[in-house]
């Protein structure tokens, strides 16, 4: 079971959505998008899409009009007794209905359709419970479009996701948001190419920064284009990505080719022609110095990616030796996260099957923020408490994908 799945209680009907995993035994589910409750994964079952119309009440049916009951109508030949209390002749001036329609209230004008959506790239937030939002990206155009999916937290970007999405389609969904983290949220960024088959324009890469402040989030929401609901709206390509013409492709290509020559030949001399232009360039009466080609450094090898040892101390003593004399709260707090994600970044990378993080006991605090983190990580199977005779509380297991 993850965040954002839909499942049922065992002891009765009533639905809803994980919106939070709270330990290895107990989840936080939505009711009804209505309250959430604390229940343990055991008296969970998941509920299929298909299933969903099983367990919802019969929309009760509208009461027939008098008129046409059979109620109403004599039988045997015989008249229907007259109600008590009300004289013939009030009966019999009493106005009727010209005709079954005119018993009918009038039926209201439908509704105008919103306006269509303009067409562009757009990041949409949408509510899967009260408190929880689900991020996709919504393709309203007619090309094809490869993207790349992060998020940036302290200056630090972090990629998370990459594909292909159709015209008129939108993605699955690329993170899960609580509306009560809204200060904590990061920043996420988008990398987007267009493409069309046979199109005869090539398009340069776009890449979008999106922040969230509440002064423009609240009035962000609006109907959304593709899936037709209501969604925190944000479009990613007020400035297309400017088209590459074949023109500036060999401009592109010969600057290229420039730049190898110019490494080849640390030192070339410039013709008298370039010279003029780059005097004129500087507006000088002088002849222009000739400038020298600097050599690219070479670059430099990547450094070996180490994988982190199997138990992780998480204790700020261990992390720094020299004590932590001078540092508050919130900065320890913030080392000991950076150092629990560049431990978990290095696992993944290279395809540990589990750690343990030992980040104590204490009030709690690291623990209910590394275990946030991971329930949010879609290349964790499952963690867990680790080994509580020998740590406690004071440790998860972490087994990744």
């Amino acid at each position: 079971m993850n965040v954002g799945d839909r499942v049922r209680l065992l002891t009765g009907t009533e639905e809803g959505i994980i919106t939070r995993l709270l330990d290895s035994e107990l989840v936080e589910v939505a009711i009804d998008n209505d309250f959430t409750i604390p229940v343990l994964r055991r008296e969970l079952v998941p509920v299929a899409a298909e299933e969903g119309q099983a367990f919802r009440r019969p929309v009760p049916e509208v009461a027939r009009p008098a008129t046409g009951s059979k109620k109403n109508k004599p039988q045997g030949g015989q008249p229907k007794a007259q109600r008590p209390g009300v004289p013939p002749a009030a009966r019999a001036t009493r106005p009727q209905p010209a005709g079954p329609s005119a018993a009918m209230p009038p039926r209201p004008a439908p509704a105008s359709p919103p306006p269509p959506a303009a067409k562009g790239l757009y990041l949409a937030l949408v509510h899967q419970a009260p408190e929880l939002l689900a991020l996709h990206l919504l393709n309203n155009t007619e090309a094809e479009v490869v993207f790349t999916y992060g998020e940036e937290r302290q200056g630090k970007y972090r990629a998370l996701a990459a594909d292909k999405l159709k015209p008129k389609a939108a993605s699955a969904a690329l993170a899960h948001l609580h509306l009560k983290d809204f200060e904590q949220w990061p920043a996420v960024v988008f990398q987007l190419l267009n493409f069309k088959l046979n199109a005869d324009t090539a398009y340069d890469l776009l890449t979008k920064r999106q922040s969230f402040k509440a002064s423009t989030f609240y009035t962000s929401r609006r109907p959304a284009p593709v899936i037709g609901k209501e969604a925190y709206l944000f479009q990613l390509d007020e400035k297309p990505a400017p088209a590459l013409s074949p023109e500036k492709l060999a401009q592109a290509e010969a600057a290229l080719e420039a730049a190898h020559e110019a490494a080849a030949n640390p030192a070339p001399a410039l013709g008298a022609k370039q010279a003029n232009v780059l005097q004129q360039a500087l507006g000088g009466d002088k002849p222009a110095p000739v400038p020298a080609a600097i050599a690219p450094a070479p670059p430099q090898p990547a450094a070996a990616l180490v994988a982190p040892p199997h138990e992780v101390d998480l204790h700020i003593e261990a992390l720094r030796p020299e004590g932590a004399e001078g540092l508050s709260n919130t900065a320890m707090l913030r080392q000991q996260l950076d150092a629990f994600e560049d431990t978990l970044s290095r696992a993944l990378a290279t395809n540990m099957h589990e750690i343990i993080f030992i980040h104590g006991a204490g009030n709690g605090t690291l623990r209910k923020e590394i275990h946030r983190q991971l329930s949010r990580n879609k290349d964790i199977k499952f963690f867990e408490d680790a080994q509580k005779e020998k740590f406690g509380y004071g440790a998860t297991l972490v087994r990744l994908k």
